[in-house]
């Protein structure tokens, strides 16, 4: 028992001894992997800590760089912001105080954003961001409700996420409230044009003592201060103004004054604020009350009546309006609409009250003063050539007493216009306004203009290419200046807007249209422009009894009665009416100008009785729509349109804009003899194909709105010659000369052969350059005298005769004076019994068929007839001629009118006709050739 005792404990010793060997050798082995777990852990944890420092020191360079990137972005948008605010409130609206001072606003330029303090964002406290300007909207936009609800509610509000959506609590105005309506009253008042702001300040708790520096506008009438008990009668009056703007301003024509302010560049109503100091604590509106103040909240902005509210409650549903923007004041700090709670304003320290005092002291005297005189811009649009006049034309001409623009109106009524005024009055000066006043708001599409001027002036040159200024005004069409001894080209503008007034009636008839508007719809397609013809001192025209000034006002008074359905309108100017003789008894032609335009001392512009121009001042006149009637004046200060910078700029501006396409108007100036080289009609001559074409023979300028020559075809007709009549021997060579160089430019050199007569020692210089000027240019010429002028005659008759039917080549005779060789060619020939008379006969009468033409000079009519028979001849071997100075009795041989054509000689005019496609003589200008320059 003892033994296995023994044997079991040894065994037991043996297997402790192997479980303690192996536990050591087990616990070795963990201790060395611990202690390689350990080394390894080591290695790891500095690897780590290697890239930790890595990818710190990366990111603080990304970091870096970042902050760098949002700092430059940051302050390009404060910049930019800075730059948005000064855009948005220029001047006056957004100075320092320091730096303030009123500043008038650009012109049409639309009312901004105002300044009343500077940005700081909500979690910063001591503002280290740039600090930028916190503006409000007023004018033309919005609504205040101005609140002051006490610190603790205000730094609620701010600890908001946004605005608070709940309707605001009235509180009675505090002192901040009243500071701050007296710091953006300045700002509004000092960035506006003096009298265009008028203020009714309701506040029953301090009678308005709290705005008094204000108190000088009182005076100018642009400030009102309203009792205790007065807020109804306010909105009520407001209320009437909305109401009446958008009757009798807006129309229907826009939406708001901002829309007709932008659209035409003048503002017809003032900017009316309210200001609302209500009592706040309590303080109820009635339901009357309420409605009017939520309508004007609705539609003030519109028409100009704004509203800035403080203390009014209890608020309504008018304070949830979205025109209604919201300032909420907290200490010397507030948050607005514009901004939200999530930028906190820093005010701006409110100004001194001598600046307030002194600033409205200065816009009263200006009010008080009268409005500027007008200027030239006032007249033009914010916008040019942008309206239609399908229906009308209108343009203001100048500005009332009360500063408002004065309008002219052309269309259906009134359709044509009279103007008025002593010499020295303004008359050309108020056309200047007009026409630049019209150019600039309707396109050349849409306006035509013809002007013309009986004076000895250029008024209306300005309005054509000249050399020194080579613009023009794309509207005009036609300009004539120095006219007074050339009423032919009145008669002829006449004719032609005659014409134009008959086919704009068979276009209409077509479209069974029965005015310009309805054409222009119905043929949209078409250029209906409505047209406008001015004559300046159109008495000139009428002036007399012969036939121009009769069929002038027969011409007048068609164009008087039918032209406004047609679209075209007179605008006749004058000294006066009195004694225009064409006139009486042609009381329904005086009855279509129903608009009157009457310039100081004016007389018999407008009605009986009405002596308004007796009393209207220099640079006014009176404008009155209604034939003149008393009820209907206006009077209107016109500007200076004729000074250097003004109408001059306008039409640089205009010319600029123009159709490249679009030709300059034809300018007809009668106190200048145009040259021969300057006429387009010669420069487009070219030689053509033989022997099928017909040569034009140019003689002179036409005196009509087309501006082009006059000339004689010299076809294979009989009479197919051309006689010039009259003693004035530098006239009658110049024709010559025009007729033979425009003959030489139409063939090629070789082509036609040309046999220069001189018989006048006079007329020996003009001919012999004649001579070597064509003769430069490639063409046969001979030259003959009085010993050579027979043998000529009968050399050319011969070659008639004897060369049959075969016409030769063409055979252009020019003979100076023939009737100076008149024994000579009366001498008969003793073999033959014929005289160089005999041969000129015949030249005369077979030479055209045969391609033989004389164009001859006789220095009188009778000298004409004896050198073709005496006194039975005929003149049929004559199909054109043109008389010099040469009275109209002693041309009717020559006319087909009973006793001779109505022809008054005068200097550089000539009496014209060619029979085969005239109806009666007109009158040409005889050109002056190059060298005669």
């Amino acid at each position: 028992m003892a033994g296995s005792r023994r044997e079991l404990i040894e065994q037991l010793r043996q297997t402790l001894s192997y479980a303690r060997g192996s536990a050591r050798a087990d616990l070795a082995a963990a201790q060395a992997a611990a202690d390689a777990m350990r080394d390894e852990h080591a290695r790891a944890e500095r690897e780590a800590q290697r890239c930790g420092q890595r990818l710190l020191a990366a990111h603080a360079t990304r970091r870096g760089e970042v902050d760098r990137q949002s700092l430059h972005r940051l302050r390009a948008a404060a910049d930019q912001l800075t730059a948005l605010a000064i855009e948005q409130a220029p001047g006056a609206a957004g100075l320092d105080w320091p730096h303030w001072a009123p500043t008038l606003p650009a012109r049409a330029q639309p009312p901004g954003l105002y300044r009343i303090g500077r940005l700081l964002a909500r979690d910063v406290v001591a503002g280290s961001e740039p600090p930028l300007p916190a503006l409000v909207a007023v004018l033309d936009e919005a609504h205040l409700l101005i609140e002051d609800p006490g610190h603790e509610r205000a730094e609620l509000a701010v600890r908001a996420p946004a605005p608070e959506p709940t309707t605001p609590v009235t509180h009675r105005p505090t002192e901040r409230v009243h500071r701050f309506v007296g710091s953006l009253l300045l700002r509004i008042l000092g960035s506006t044009v003096p009298g265009s702001v008028q203020l009714t300040v309701y506040d029953p708790e301090r009678l308005g003592g709290s705005l008094a520096a204000f108190a000088p506008l009182a005076q100018a009438g642009l400030l009102t201060f309203v009792g205790p008990g007065g807020l109804g009668d306010v909105l009520d009056g407001l209320v009437e103004q909305v109401r009446r703007i958008n009757e009798t301003v807006l129309a229907g024509d826009y939406a708001a004054l901002r829309e007709l302010h932008a659209a035409t560049g003048r503002r017809p109503e003032p900017w009316r604020i309210a200001v609302l100091l209500g009592e706040g604590d309590g303080a109820e509106l009635t339901n009357a009350q309420q409605a009017q103040l939520d309508r004007l909240v609705r539609t003030g902005p519109a028409c100009g009546v704004h509203l800035l509210i403080a203390g009014i409650g209890p608020a309504g549903e008018w304070c949830r309006h979205p025109q209604l923007d919201r300032i909420v004041l907290w200490g010397d700090r507030a948050w607005t609409s514009l901004t939200g709670n999530q930028f906190l304003v820093q005010l701006d320290p409110p100004p001194s009250i001598e600046l307030a005092t002194g600033t409205s002291r200065a816009i009263a005297a200006k009010v008080l003063a009268g409005p500027d005189p007008a200027v030239f811009a006032d007249l033009l649009p914010a916008k040019e050539w942008t309206e239609s006049s399908a229906d009308r034309l209108a343009a203001p001409v100048g500005a009332g007493p009360d500063g408002r623009l004065v309008e002219v109106e052309l269309g259906d009524s009134p359709p044509h216009a009279l103007v008025g005024g002593p010499s020295g009055t303004g008359k050309t000066n108020l056309l200047y306004a007009l026409i630049g006043s019209l150019a600039a708001r309707y396109s050349p599409d849409e306006l035509a203009l013809y002007l013309l001027d009986f004076k000895e002036g250029v008024s209306f040159a300005r309005f054509a290419p000249g050399r020194r200024d080579p613009s023009w005004l794309p509207h005009v069409r036609l300009v004539g200046v120095n006219v007074n001894t050339d009423r032919e080209y009145g008669l002829a503008l006449l004719a032609f807007l005659h014409q134009q007034l008959r086919e704009r009636a068979e276009a209409a008839k077509a479209y069974e249209a029965t005015k310009l508007a309805e054409l222009r719809a119905e043929d949209p397609a078409g250029q209906w422009p409505r047209i406008v013809a001015v004559i300046d001192e159109f008495q000139v025209l009428l002036d007399g009894r012969d036939a121009v000034a009769l069929e002038a006002a027969r011409l007048l008074e068609d164009l008087a009665r039918r032209g406004r359905s047609q679209g075209i309108h007179l605008i006749l100017a004058s000294q006066d009416l009195s004694g225009i003789d064409a006139l009486w008894g042609r009381a329904s032609m005086v009855a279509q100008f129903t608009l009157r335009i009457a310039l100081p001392k004016a007389r018999r512009i407008l009605a009986e009785g009405n002596l308004a121009a007796d009393t209207v001042p220099r640079h006014h006149a009176v404008i009155n729509p209604d034939s003149g009637a008393e009820p209907a004046n206006r009077v209107a200060h016109i500007p200076d349109a004729g000074r250097r910078g003004t109408l001059d700029v306008l039409q640089q501006r205009l010319w600029q804009r123009r159709d490249p396409d679009a030709a300059p108007p034809v300018l007809f100036d009668g106190g200048r003899v145009p040259l021969l080289s300057e006429a387009a009609d010669l420069a487009a001559l070219v030689p053509g194909p033989e022997p099928s074409r017909t040569p034009v023979a140019l003689v002179g300028h036409t005196i009509d709105v087309t501006g082009r020559s006059a000339g004689v075809r010299l076809s294979r007709s009989p009479g197919r010659n051309l006689a010039v009549l009259g003693a004035r021997a530098v006239e009658a060579c110049d024709v010559l000369a025009t007729a033979a160089v425009s003959l030489a430019a139409q063939y090629r050199p070789g082509a036609v052969r040309f046999s220069l007569v001189c018989l006048d020692d006079d007329a020996v210089e003009a001919a012999k350059r004649l001579h070597d000027e064509l003769g430069a240019g490639g063409h046969d010429v001979d030259w003959y005298d009085r010993d050579g002028v027979c043998g000529l005659f009968a050399a050319t008759a011969r070659a008639l005769r004897d060369g049959g039917d075969q016409p030769a080549r063409p055979h252009v005779l020019l003979a100076y004076a023939v009737d100076a060789a008149a024994t000579r060619l009366e001498r008969k020939d003793p073999a033959t019994r014929r005289s160089a008379r005999d041969d000129l006969k015949d030249i005369l009468g077979r030479g055209p068929e045969l391609r033989t033409h004389l164009l001859g000079w006789w220095r009188s009519v009778p000298r004409l007839r004896d050198d073709l028979g005496g006194l039975g001849a005929r003149f049929d071997a004559f199909g054109a001629w043109l008389a010099l100075d040469v009275q109209g009795a002693e041309l009717a041989p020559l006319s087909t009118e009973p006793g001779g054509p109505h022809w008054y000689p005068r200097e550089r005019r000539a009496l014209f006709f060619d029979r085969a496609v005239d109806r009666r003589p007109r009158v040409v200008i005889p050109y002056r050739t190059e060298e005669q320059r």
